[in-house]
């Protein structure tokens, strides 16, 4: 356990940060998910809308630190590739 003031504060900003980075990453997932059901569904206009909504989530966090950057791009590279192949 912290022993020093500094450690101390270091602990409570290390919580704060996790609980803000796995809020994110949920939400990530949920947007992505959302995309992958629209696509088994085989309906191009929702996954075409829910891709729009995850597109921006996914930068976000690459920029925050919350997933690296060639993460989120790969994540992004992919969706984009499921959708294209069913409007295609």
């Amino acid at each position: 356990m912290a022993t020093h003031k500094s450690a101390e504060k270091r602990d409570r900003q290390s919580v704060k940060r996790r609980e803000r980075n796995v809020a994110d990453k949920s939400a990530i997932k949920t947007k992505i998910k959302s995309v992958l059901s629209a696509v088994v569904a085989k309906d191009k206009e929702a996954s075409a809308k829910a891709l729009q909504a995850a597109i921006p989530a996914l930068d976000k966090a690459a920029v925050k630190g919350v997933i690296h950057k060639n993460n989120a791009s790969r994540k992004i590279s992919r969706l984009t590739k499921k959708i294209n192949a069913l409007q295609g």
